[in-house]
């Protein structure tokens, strides 16, 4: 791994993530850049243990690491000073899926807090659900999903960009908050359809 604070910050999470006993969904992590903006982003998605293929509920998270970033990340590098703090825009969206029925947002909304514990010092926002309708190829079969994301930065003060170990503290929360909002999405009382590998868990 590069010796990034990026890249630190992408570790931190994948620790926390384990340390809650999350589960990665194979295949779906990348980490790709804009070869025209420079943009930097990594997305990983995570569910609960033993959920079957696709999994019922899931977290997908994104960081993205701007170009303006990255310029004021050399800057402090090279001893330089730089006018604003590099951020990493967070993106959270966690997502119930192989729903039978059309889902009932405000049962939803209701187990998930407007924001999220605080990242250091700064918290995510949530925004409003999004209803996915998904047929298979004859339309003769119909599957629902519900998802909610939480946005917002982190910022990244010269205490942060001297000492990567402060980013393990400042993300530790995370991995638990998400595996604890996964359980509590989960246990809402929907039918599900099965999954691909066995039988419905509902």
């Amino acid at each position: 791994m590069l010796d990034h604070v990026f890249t630190d910050a992408i570790g931190a999470l994948r620790d926390t993530f384990e340390k809650a006993l999350l589960e990665r969904q194979a295949f779906e992590e990348r980490f790709h850049a804009d070869v025209l903006l420079g943009d930097i982003t990594w997305e990983t998605s995570y569910g609960l243990p033993g959920e079957g293929l696709p999994p019922r509920v899931r977290a997908d998270v994104t960081l993205d690491w701007p170009t303006w970033s990255q310029t004021a990340y050399r800057s402090w590098y090279i001893d330089e000073e730089f006018d604003e703090a590099p951020r990493i825009e967070i993106e959270i969206v966690l997502r119930i899926q192989r729903l039978k029925d059309p889902p009932d947002a405000e049962r939803v909304l209701r187990v998930l807090p407007v924001r999220t514990p605080e990242l250091g010092g700064e918290r995510l926002e949530r925004s409003g659900p999004t209803i996915e309708t998904s047929y298979s190829g004859d339309l003769s079969e119909v599957a629902y999903a519900i998802e909610v994301s939480y946005e917002g930065s982190y910022e990244l003060d010269e205490e942060c960009l001297a000492d990567g170990s402060i980013l393990d503290d400042h993300f530790n929360a995370m991995g638990g908050w998400i595996a604890s909002t996964l359980v509590r999405l989960g246990d809402i009382d929907l039918e599900f359809l099965p999954s691909e590998d066995g039988p419905s868990s509902d």
